[in-house]
């Protein structure tokens, strides 16, 4: 177990979990040592976990003195684990009553700060004492009372985002706690259990894991987070890049850097996929929705969308459902939305846990088997240009009906490129080369 030594000499233990990008993590109450994180629901797998016992907890010693365990002057043992992990500066998460050490932390050093998680913290923020500020910003205690004022005008200064996973029980933030950290800086919320890492930790994991990546962005699509990717200049004109079933916005990359050359791109990730939110309904219908709700939510007037296979589908049914918002249509080796024949096996599913919920395999496996008949009729009122890309012959998609759709959209175009299903991953440049000739 490593051990570092504090500003008074006491010497603080914490444990080392997992690879990647450290994240440190303060353990809720004051005598509970940080043991019962486990593995923060599997979230070891993608960052560094750096557990902290907190003085008198675990492996940390007793201090001489007992007014050092006050939350304002154990920030200091937050700054000197940051110095002893050579660290500029640190991702932070904190529960329950350390929310209050960790904002504090952030009140009296912003620019050490590269992100703040709070999961369903404290009644109220505080600590008491009349420390002065290290030098990263001004103190926020007055008179050995919390002062909100005073750590307003600290944290004015914290430029890092902060996620606050709320509880909805009686032992998490209150309405009145929830407006209290609101005034104190701004904040991503999302509702979840008082222990989310035991409670649903998949939820978990993907919550935190995409507010911790730097190039992951999230926004609400009428409820349910949907996270994205972004590529090119803002002010290009934009194109959405929507992914196939059991895909994710990441599925895109290669494509997405070369039409960030001229094009803003966004590639999403649909519920019950990568990053997002699983929420557990899903369809064709529910994933137009997503879409039309994502384009809205960044607040685009209109997009040309690339759409592959099950979101080639999604795409074309928000064609037709609000052309308004589509420029340019190309849907890559979609799924024909005409009854099968013949009928299609049912979904099997394999051993081990899929990336994605599994449940969008079953809805998605009973429309094709049985289309809604107002998909194809509403063909005829895509307005949009529309390229239709065809694998060819190795595609399981039946190349005659896939015809048939490009046929059904008014001034359609068919293009085949002989790769398969995955047309885009496996012949990128022909890929490319169509849809610049698209005007894409």
């Amino acid at each position: 177990m490593p051990k570092f030594t504090a500003y008074d000499g006491t010497e603080l233990a914490y444990h080392l979990k997992g690879a990647g990008e450290p994240l440190i993590c303060l353990p809720g109450g004051p005598t509970r040592a940080a043991a019962y994180y486990g593995t923060l629901g599997g979230l070891d797998a993608h960052h560094r976990l750096v557990l902290l016992d907190l003085r008198g907890t675990g492996g940390s010693a007793e201090p001489a003195d007992p007014a050092t365990c006050r939350w304002d002057l154990q920030t200091d043992d937050i700054e000197a684990l940051r110095e002893h992990l050579n660290l500029e500066s640190v991702h932070l998460l904190a529960h329950s009553a350390s929310g209050n050490l960790a904002t504090l932390y952030a009140a009296r050093h912003p620019l050490r700060v590269r992100s703040l998680t709070l999961i369903a913290p404290g009644t109220r923020v505080g600590g008491g004492g009349n420390s002065s500020s290290n030098g990263d910003g001004p103190g926020p205690e007055a008179d050995g009372v919390f002062d909100p004022a005073a750590t307003r005008a600290a944290l004015a200064l914290l430029d890092a985002p902060v996620l606050l996973l709320s509880a909805p029980r009686e032992n998490g933030p209150r309405p009145a706690r929830a407006a209290e950290l609101a005034a104190l800086f701004p904040y991503e919320s999302k509702a979840a259990a008082h222990h989310p890492w035991l409670d649903d930790p998949g939820a978990f994991v993907r919550t935190v894991r995409a507010f911790l990546a730097p190039d992951i962005l999230a926004l609400d699509a009428d409820g349910v987070r949907l996270a994205y990717r972004t590529w090119g200049e803002e002010s290009a004109p934009p194109v959405v890049l929507a992914h196939a079933l059991g895909g994710s916005g990441a599925d895109w990359t290669v494509i997405a850097e070369r039409l960030a050359a001229t094009r803003r791109v966004y590639a999403p990730d649909f519920g019950g996929h990568g990053l997002s939110d699983w929420h557990g309904e899903y369809g064709f219908v529910r994933l137009r929705d997503e879409l039309s709700a994502f384009i809205r939510g960044l607040g685009l007037d209109s997009v040309d969308i690339v759409g592959h296979s099950m979101g080639a589908m999604a795409a074309f049914l928000l064609a037709a459902e609000e052309p308004e918002l589509v420029d340019r249509l190309v849907v890559e080796d979609p799924p024909p939305p005409f009854p099968p024949d013949p009928p299609r096996p049912s979904a099997r599913r394999q051993p081990g846990e899929p990336a994605f919920d599994w449940p969008v395999v079953l809805s998605i496996d009973a429309e094709l088997s049985a289309p809604d008949p107002s998909w194809s009729e509403r063909l005829a009122a895509v307005e949009a240009p529309t390229l239709v890309i065809g694998g060819g012959p190795d595609s399981h998609v039946p190349q005659d009906r896939l015809a048939l759709l490009a046929e059904r959209i008014p001034g359609a175009r068919m293009v085949t490129i002989d790769a398969g299903h995955l047309i885009h991953e496996s012949r990128p440049e022909e890929f490319l080369a169509a849809l610049r000739e698209f005007g894409i």
